[in-house]
């Protein structure tokens, strides 16, 4: 145990300045071996899924873990993403490649109109705000058949010409592991400290200088950005979008992911998208049944497991302490 644990923390210097752990080096790797062993082209797919799913749950729980904002306006943020990416290609031939990177900048952009409104009052504004502006986006696409083809659903380019899932594997896999170390050195740096300050006690944290309107602006914005960029490589991905990817569905299925993943963990959400993902890709001909497990789950998740996966190192750690303390105590007894 010694040896591990010296050979851990040689290691641990190193990678945390990229962001990473030597267990998260482990775990990205064998993610990205994984298409080198999957059995066949649905495992594959559904890798594709666990990643994007699991980077909006990262994103979205950088707001929620850290400032405590839930954005209720996540899915149309990546829908947003998804749309502008794809309306640039077809109408102005702009790059996918491009046209994802403008999704995540007009996203943020939009973030930033949400936060500037609403980052200097309740947690609760801003959540009830992104939901509104959600609403109007997926009403507006609705609304302009001629140029969004409306519920008839929008075709859009590929980024790749080949029918397998391999390369675009690899493409959410890359946006992940980004996301992933930038969120990490992001929330271990001094900014980091003030999320949780606001997250924490707001008024704790105005009372030491810290800003709510400019902290929770920077992790706001950073957060509709990832959501942006996904969202682009979504709809480059399946090929045709209609407006229910703007919908609250969607979001259910990000809270889900975040809150069982463990708040304010970054890591969690990640985890818990390659274990529930898979689980509810199997119980798709469940149609809206669906959404009320996912309910039902979310609503069990938060009374009876708050903390999510991410504490349960912690719970064991606990436990192998207090085992220990009792045999320590028995041995003294004896």
């Amino acid at each position: 145990m010694e040896k591990f644990n010296g050979f851990y923390r040689k290691f641990s210097g190193p990678l945390s300045k990229v962001g990473l752990s030597p267990i998260s080096l482990v775990a990205f790797i064998l993610i990205g071996l994984f298409p080198f062993f999957s059995p066949n082209e649905y495992y594959t797919k559904l890798g594709v899924t666990c990643l994007i799913w699991g980077t909006l749950a990262m994103g979205f729980d950088f707001s929620v873990g850290y400032i405590n904002v839930s954005n209720w306006g996540y899915a149309a943020l990546m829908g947003m993403g998804a749309y502008l990416s794809a309306l640039m290609n077809q109408y102005f031939g702009v790059s996918p490649w491009i046209g994802m990177l403008l999704g995540g900048i007009m996203a943020a952009l939009l973030g930033l109109l949400i936060a500037l409104l609403t980052m200097k009052m309740d947690a609760m504004f801003a959540a009830l705000l992104a939901w509104f502006v959600g609403i109007v986006l997926q009403n507006i696409i609705a609304a302009v058949p001629d140029i969004t083809r409306g519920a008839m659903g929008l075709n859009v380019t590929q980024l790749f010409s080949t029918p397998w899932a391999k390369p675009y594997f690899y493409v959410i896999f890359v946006i992940c592991l980004i996301t992933f170390c930038a969120l990490r050195k992001i929330v271990d740096s001094r900014f980091g400290l003030s999320f949780r300050a606001l997250g924490q006690d707001i008024e704790a944290a105005k009372a030491v200088g810290i800003s709510p309107l400019k902290y929770r602006t920077i992790n706001f914005v950073v957060s509709c950005f990832i959501a942006g960029i996904v969202g682009g490589f979504y709809g480059h991905y399946v090929g045709v979008l209609s407006p229910n990817v703007l919908g609250t569905k969607n979001v259910v299925q990000i809270l889900v992911l975040a809150y069982i993943g463990g708040r304010g963990s970054i890591w969690g959400p990640l985890l818990a998208s390659f274990i529930i993902m898979p689980v509810f890709e199997a119980m798709n001909s469940l149609v809206e049944i669906k959404y009320i497990i996912y309910g039902l789950l979310l609503i069990v998740s938060m009374i009876y497991f708050p903390g999510g996966l991410c504490k349960i190192p912690e719970k064991v750690k606990s436990l192998a302490a207090d085992r220990k303390a009792d045999k320590a105590s028995h041995a003294a007894k004896a």
